[in-house]
């Protein structure tokens, strides 16, 4: 059955009022004019401009983020010239000069020769979505970061360690660099704890791990947490005499921090005890022999009296 033109209008008059009473705000544009021949008037209720004003395409992309504007611009008008329906986010400016994060739906229309006649499609209020995506971003920075802190001290954790000192070997085998690791371990720390209670010594551990980060200056030095009472420190492109210069530092810091122990035979003071080493690796060393070498170093240190540091 034919339609008659009235009841066209009357179908075209109820498409518009469905069109106009949903939250997407759709358009059209004239692809060889690259003007709006239609926008919803929702558009004027989310970004304050007149439905009016929107005249060309000029228009679209002026009101848009300055960061976003060239490469929506760009993407948009190649997609539309290959003749392919796409969509993009960007952030609307409003008209009080806030902005609103949008989704543009694409959809191009051909006319009977195969050609771009004109494109349509839907603008859509994505802000929530996008702020709920910026939450749950943020929320997985802060899994990724305390999967590699340690929760006490905030220093990284053994973890981390094992990722980063894999990086300086593999640099120190490839540029033939020296790297030096001290392992330190704080003396008669289960004494402290059982003189002073574990909550002194939880404020004990996070004095010591930050007076470290002190000590290892360079933007390369790493500091972690080791587990329970030991801590280690990775220093790239540091030879011997460097890293013996790192560990003194360290005492110095620990000592002029007067932590009182009160239990320990080294001193009525906290100290640690370390064991240093260095190495330029080659194919045939490995990891874990070296680092097997520095804990040697460390409880060699223990033995011979505490408070000191072993480097051979």
């Amino acid at each position: 059955m034919i339609e008659k033109p009235a009841e066209l209008a009357e179908d075209s008059s109820v498409y518009k009022t469905l069109l106009e009473s949903t939250k997407a705000i759709p358009w059209k544009i004239n692809w060889q004019t690259m003007q709006f021949e239609y926008i919803g008037p929702q558009i004027e209720a989310l970004l304050g401009w007149a439905q009016e004003s929107w005249l060309t395409v000029d228009d679209w992309a002026t009101r848009m983020h300055p960061e976003d504007r060239e490469w929506v611009v760009n993407f948009c008008v190649s997609q539309s010239q290959s003749g392919v329906d796409h969509e993009a986010d960007y952030r609307a400016l409003t008209k009080d000069g806030d902005y609103v994060w949008m989704r543009d739906v694409v959809h191009i229309i051909r006319n009977e020769q195969g050609e771009v006649e004109a494109l349509i499609g839907f603008m859509f209020d994505i802000s929530e979505r996008k702020k709920t995506e910026h939450e749950l971003a943020e929320l997985q920075k802060k899994l990724e970061e305390y999967s590699y802190k340690d929760g006490l001290t905030g220093l990284a954790n053994r973890r981390m360690f094992d990722s980063v000192i894999d990086e300086n070997w593999g640099h120190a085998i490839r540029h033939q660099t020296p790297l030096s690791v001290i392992l330190l371990d704080i003396d008669n720390f289960k004494k402290y704890n059982d003189l002073h209670g574990h909550l002194q010594g939880d404020e004990c551990l996070k004095r010591i791990g930050a007076l470290l980060e002190k000590a290892a200056k360079r933007a390369r030095d790493f500091v972690a947490r080791f587990g329970g009472e030991e801590f280690v420190i990775i220093l790239p492109e540091t030879d011997a005499e460097a890293a013996m210069k790192v560990a003194d530092r360290c005492r110095q810091l620990i000592l002029r921090e007067q932590i009182f122990h009160g239990d320990s035979e080294p001193s009525q003071l906290v100290t640690v005890s370390m064991g240093a080493g260095t190495i330029t690796p080659t194919r045939e060393d490995t990891i874990d022999n070296f680092l097997d070498l520095v804990d040697q170093r460390l409880y060699k240190a223990k033995r011979e009296g505490r408070d000191r540091v072993v480097a051979r």
